[in-house]
């Protein structure tokens, strides 16, 4: 275990944007949510996972810190490092490689609008993605599951589309309303992922710690005219996701 957690932190390189005190926190916190240690478990010492993870004590120490703060350690002088609350495997989120996928575990949750006084007048859309709508209405909310924040979502929609709907598109996530109306063609639609750490604004948002991991998904929904008539950025807590692609099913159907 201690050379493959070792290759894998070595991974790290310049496009990297996680600092390797939180590459390390990530795989100590998925131990404990998989079971590893349990709650009252003494983890590896210090010494010991600076030689399995091959990084600086001070790295060790920063990750385990982190961790304390989220209430999932407690170090005692003398006695080591303990595990002080079991990590919830809350993988909820499945990024869906197809439209209905997509669309089906979002329609009923809960949005909070957040000020848009800063509003980006258009989206950023790349040569190959569509030819932009005329002009574009700009949603920033926190979308939440029950009471607990679970993504934090900057969308655009083609205005002609938002002005047919304004109070849907203010009190639900803004593709699933999309999804729904009546007499819009949609051709295509395209999700990208990428993984990222949460930046000031996302940590409050989210109720994660700065620089935690995060997962961006970016779509984009094009009409039949190869019109952009949505760009949807949302970002995720890294916990609560996970990507699922079949990659080969020869069942019998």
């Amino acid at each position: 275990m201690a050379s493959g957690a070792r290759k894998a932190i070595s991974r790290h390189d310049a496009s990297s944007r996680l600092p390797r005190y939180l590459q390390v926190a990530s795989v100590l916190r998925r131990r404990i949510r998989d079971g590893f240690w349990a709650v009252g478990d003494k983890i590896a010492t210090l010494e010991q996972l600076e030689r399995e993870f091959g990084v600086a004590r001070v790295t060790v120490r920063q990750s385990i810190e982190l961790l304390q703060g989220e209430g999932l350690l407690r170090s005692h002088q003398g006695r080591g490092t303990f595990v002080t609350k079991a990590l919830e495997n809350k993988r909820w989120i499945h990024l869906a490689t197809d439209w209905e996928s997509l669309v089906e575990p979002i329609r009923d949750n809960v949005v909070e609008l957040l000020p848009t006084l800063d509003a980006p007048r258009a989206p950023m859309i790349g040569d190959d993605e569509g030819r932009p709508a005329p002009s574009y209405a700009y949603l920033r909310s926190v979308q939440k599951r029950g009471s607990e924040p679970y993504a934090l979502a900057r969308v655009h929609v083609a205005r002609e589309i938002f002005a047919r709907a304004p109070k849907r598109f203010a009190a639900r996530p803004a593709l699933a309303v999309l999804a729904e109306m009546k007499g819009i063609p949609i051709a295509q639609a395209h999700q990208t992922l990428s993984i990222s750490a949460a930046d000031v604004e996302t940590a409050r948002h989210l109720e994660i710690a700065i620089s935690a991991p995060t997962a961006e998904a970016r779509c984009i929904v094009t009409d039949e005219n190869d019109v952009v008539i949505y760009v949807g950025e949302v970002t995720y807590p890294g916990d609560v996701v996970r990507l699922n692609i079949e990659l080969i099913d020869r069942r019998r159907r």
